[in-house]
């Protein structure tokens, strides 16, 4: 017994792991980490980070989404400092916004129609997917389609954050500020709130404000040269082969230098620092004497803040309207557990999450005082369940 865990029914993670996903060559390596009470209670490490070379507790991994909760928390920091509101409009700080309308018809070859929308964008809008933003990978809309095309979304495109809001601004809203839920690139854009907020670059304010007084010493939008040894190999899903090849750690475009930050999913960490992330979570925004966010911050943004309550079932617009988000809605930053009976998966109402592109996740239960990292490299993280399956056998090995 470690920490109220049976840690026969822990060690069940990796031989999961191993016999349904890395022994038949689904995924390339997993690493899980459990805490609970501060105190970790599993850490285990299965596959290769790159051919010929077991994955280490040290890897670095492309956390892509798991950046949003970061940037979101950051943001939060300028809100407690009075720097700017949760309701404060996006054209404030991003003016390009000012004649950006909501789609009506039109795309392709054809010039959109747009009209002006029923209310602006706010920062609350931002954080919580409503502000009628999109990604072109939905691939659903002309607006998703004017993302592809103006490559707004791809991680290769050489923007700068000046440059990207002003060709964001040019492509019309999917719909009005605050009516609906569609995942988006809205924490990029958040991200150059607070870079234009405080007068120096994104990465520099992440780093000030938390990777430095965190301890988070391999998180950044950059692997160092002598350091990328640890970088592991990503791969994307094929049909047939189950895998193929998509960033190679030893030549990874997440060791050269971008002069684009993005908030929404350019990071990349380790399993250990993002542990130390999401203690400072599950501390209610504080990790051994340091205070990032005061706990009632992070209260209000693991609340549902989802227009008129609901789940993401009811809400979005796009991916996450799948029956197995029953039960979830959405805070700021975090998707957030409501009613744990619907999602089908154990938990606890009021646990928060989120992942990322690559089958990244990570879940705090403040209830039962547990945070778990997860790690692969595999795209789109839509691939296979992984991530809730680990969540149930993390649950089912609470024996307190």
């Amino acid at each position: 017994m470690i920490q109220g865990f049976d840690t026969a029914r822990l060690d069940r993670i990796p031989a999961f792991l191993a016999a349904k996903y890395v022994d038949t060559g689904r995924l390339p390596h997993a690493a899980t980490l459990v805490s609970r009470r501060g105190e970790i209670a599993h850490l285990s490490c299965i596959g290769e980070a790159r051919p010929g070379e077991a994955l280490k507790e040290d890897a670095i991994f492309r956390i892509a989404s798991m950046t949003k909760p970061i940037t979101s928390i950051a943001f939060m920091m300028l809100v407690e400092e009075g720097k700017v509101a949760l309701s404060d409009p996006l054209v404030k700080f991003c003016p390009e916004f000012n004649d950006t309308g909501v789609f009506v018809a039109g795309g392709g070859n054809v010039p959109f129609l747009t009209r002006a929308p029923m209310q602006p964008i706010r920062m609350v809008d931002l954080l919580r997917h409503t502000a009628g933003l999109t990604y072109g990978f939905q691939e659903r809309t002309p607006v998703d389609a004017a993302y592809r095309k103006a490559r707004i979304d791809d991680f290769d495109a050489d923007y700068t954050m000046d440059s990207f809001i002003a060709d964001l601004a040019k492509i019309p809203l999917q719909f009005d500020p605050g009516t609906h839920w569609n995942y988006s690139m809205a924490t990029d854009v958040l991200g150059a709130v607070i870079e234009r907020i405080e007068g120096k670059p994104f990465g520099q304010v992440l780093q000030e404000r938390i990777f430095g007084p965190l301890g988070m010493v391999d998180t950044g939008f950059k692997v160092p040269a002598d350091q990328q040894h640890r970088l592991t190999d990503a791969y994307a899903f094929h049909p047939k082969d189950k895998m193929q090849d998509f960033d190679d750690g030893a030549k990874s475009r997440w060791a050269k230098d971008r002069s684009f930050h993005s908030g929404g999913g350019g990071l990349a960490s380790t399993i250990g620092d993002y542990h130390r992330f999401c203690l400072m979570l599950l501390g209610g925004g504080k990790l051994g004497d340091v205070r990032i966010v005061s706990r009632k911050t992070l209260a209000l943004m693991t609340a549902n803040h989802l227009p008129g309550g609901g789940d993401l079932v009811r809400h979005s617009v796009g991916i996450f309207s799948e029956a197995e988000n029953a039960g979830v809605g959405f805070g700021l930053g975090f998707a957030v557990t409501e009613h744990p009976a619907q999602t089908l998966t154990p938990g606890s109402a009021g646990d928060y999450y989120w992942g990322g592109m690559f089958s990244t996740g990570f879940f705090v239960d403040p209830v039962e005082e547990i945070a778990m990292v997860f790690m692969t490299q595999l795209m789109p993280s839509s691939t296979y369940p992984v991530r809730r399956e680990v969540k149930t056998l993390v649950h089912a090995a609470i024996d307190d």
